[in-house]
């Protein structure tokens, strides 16, 4: 409960801050706002375009949390949506099997090749104690180079080499009662893989044996080591699969909010799933909302924009401060438990006098 408070906080600070920030380029927040609003959630085509942007900052929030939670932090998402778009992509391109089981095939073939690209780091962070953080980011431009040469010598596109072969509409995740239900937006069954994805974590976390064990291993490795448990395992295990939620982001992204990969790119969601967790408190109903959040304010500061003479770099920038204070919730929490102190302070202060009163 404290921490969805502390989250809230920042929230309306954020928000708070980029009004001001409206106003001192002379524009009126409450219309910026509006149209925010307007241009993220005004109809069912932009309520389906905000989850569909939102859904693979579910996975890579998701993805951080995890590590998080179990006391790695995994900053190479990017790197491991990369590799498992292009997994998937490549099964999308290359086979021709029923809808049901292509879609199956290349899901697995993301969370795989995600959960691949995260094993290395795992490994030299169980065996040699090298630090994840370096790692993963060396990770990260290994997948964009992979991807860079594979994407032009094997699925170069008919009209453009810096991007793969367009995907046949029955490998891709989009589905027709999904975009008509949204008025042809381009939302996608990925929607439904980031709710049972957000359902899974949760319960590996809060329900089991496993997950008591990678919580412990991440809040005290001695401790869980001298407990009998197997660090150097749930290291791996963590890492694993924190990887393949990033795959399955990298699915969504490439299979289903578009119908090709392309080079030179490393996907902004990867470092955004930082921010993510961060705001939903590493829980994965937290993440779900906050990327929610994310979608919203990503999906709206196009038509803000061309509505009014704000520029769409303010969005980003009321994100960095949303993220600003929601990573100085430590003063958050001292401020709300200084304010409590006070108040129970008064209500002893009133219940004494009382008490006098009635002596």
């Amino acid at each position: 409960m404290r921490n969805t408070i502390v989250s809230l906080i920042s929230i309306i600070l954020g928000l708070v801050a980029g009004g001001i920030l409206m106003l001192f380029i002379g524009s009126n927040p409450i219309e910026g706002y509006s149209y925010l609003m307007q241009g993220a959630l005004k109809n069912l085509e932009r309520i389906g375009n905000t989850l569909a942007t939102a859904t693979p900052l579910v996975f890579t929030g998701l993805s951080v949390a995890f590590a998080f939670r179990t006391g790695l932090f995994n900053i190479g998402a990017s790197g491991q949506m990369l590799i498992g778009g292009l997994f998937a992509t490549a099964i999308g391109l290359t086979f021709d099997f029923s809808r049901p089981v292509l879609l199956l095939f290349m899901i697995l073939a993301g969370l795989i090749g995600g959960a691949l690209w995260a094993f290395i780091p795992g490994l030299l962070k169980a065996k040699f104690n090298v630090h994840e953080v370096v790692s993963t980011i060396m990770m990260n431009w290994i997948a964009y180079w992979t991807v860079y040469y594979v994407v032009p010598g094997y699925f170069k596109g008919e009209f453009l080499e810096t991007e793969s072969k367009k995907l046949a509409e029955s490998a891709t995740l989009r589905t027709p009662f999904l975009t008509d239900m949204f008025d042809g937006s381009y939302i996608n069954l990925g929607i439904f893989l980031a709710v049972i994805g957000v359902i899974i974590i949760g319960f590996i976390i809060n329900k089991t044996t496993l997950g008591f064990e990678l919580k412990a291993v991440g809040f005290n490795r001695h401790a869980a080591e001298y407990a009998g448990m197997k660090v150097n395992r749930n290291i791996i295990l963590s890492m694993l699969i924190s990887g393949a939620l990033a795959g399955v982001g990298g699915v969504v992204l490439y299979t289903g909010n578009a119908s090709s990969i392309q080079i030179g790119i490393l996907p902004f969601q990867g470092y955004d799933g930082i921010a993510v967790a961060l705001l939903g408190a590493n829980s994965p109903v937290g993440v779900f909302f906050a990327a929610i959040l994310f979608g919203i304010l990503y999906s709206g500061t196009g038509f803000m924009n061309a509505m009014t003479e704000i520029p769409p770099e303010l969005a980003n920038t009321i994100i960095a401060i949303i993220i600003y204070f929601a990573a100085t919730s430590v003063l958050i929490e001292r401020l709300l438990n200084k304010f409590r102190k006070k108040k129970s302070d008064e209500k002893g202060i009133n219940g004494s006098v009382v008490k006098k009163g009635d002596s």
